[in-house]
């Protein structure tokens, strides 16, 4: 992980970065906020592995693809730091260094060119994000998504074991990260930590699990609404 020294430096290492993304993504310039380090790491995408450039600041998470020789980048993707879990992983037969990056809407797995450069990481990260919470209020009980089981690991649908085919195609639960065929995976349900106004493909097992949440959850409202009556009733008494 390379850092920074100065605040001038500082300042237009931000610049630099920001205008790096094409087409350009959030503005990363703000007051008060600090680069804290950079560098390339693999994450492990749907399909592969993918080489991305990532930039920690003192209050977010950003990282995106590398477009050519670390100088420009594209996708690019960012992510508050109070809202990140970080998991250590044991090393995996093809990459080494491994640990997983929770967060609300996504989550997935990250290698580091070495061991020390891990640590480095996952300190930073936890550092920062112990100075941000002495700042703000921590949300409470959040929820992070699954992380994706990868597209080579199943050969078959991960529900009804059917067997993957060029015509039986790969999909994914975004509730639980399974590999699933499209005859398990018809419904769409609504996952308010991940995307609370759309409708996200789920598979036949989590479908009726969101079902009975959604019930359960009407019962209480109903409940807690009649509760509610019967006080201002007895309050007039």
């Amino acid at each position: 992980m390379d850092k920074l020294s100065t605040e001038t430096q500082n300042r237009k290492r931000i610049k630099e970065v920001e205008n790096a993304f094409r087409p350009p993504g959030e503005p990363l310039s703000k007051p008060n906020r600090i680069l804290v380090g950079e560098g390339t790491l693999m994450k492990q995408g749907r399909k592969k592995w993918e080489q991305k450039a990532f930039f920690l600041f003192n209050d977010i998470l950003v990282y995106g693809s590398v477009i050519m020789n670390n100088r420009w980048y594209k996708n690019q993707k960012t992510i508050p730091l109070k809202d990140i879990r970080l998991e250590d992983m044991e090393d995996g037969e093809e990459f080494k260094n491994l640990w997983l990056i929770c967060t609300p809407r996504k989550s997935f797995y990250i290698s580091a060119p070495t061991c020390e450069e891990k640590k480095a990481w996952m300190m930073h990260i936890e550092l920062c994000q112990s100075s941000l919470l002495q700042e703000q209020v921590p949300e409470q009980n959040l929820t992070f998504a699954k992380c994706w089981i990868p597209d080579h690991a199943a050969q078959k649908c991960m529900r009804c074991f059917v067997t993957f085919t060029p015509i039986i195609r790969r999909h994914h639960c975004r509730k639980c990260g399974f590999v699933v065929c499209n005859k398990c995976s018809k419904d769409r349900a609504r996952i308010n930590h991940i995307d609370p106004k759309k409708l996200l493909r789920v598979c036949k097992i989590c479908s009726k699990t969101c079902k009975e949440n959604e019930i359960s959850r009407a019962r209480f409202d109903s409940d807690g609404l009649w509760g509610d009556a019967e006080d201002l009733s007895s309050e007039d008494e």
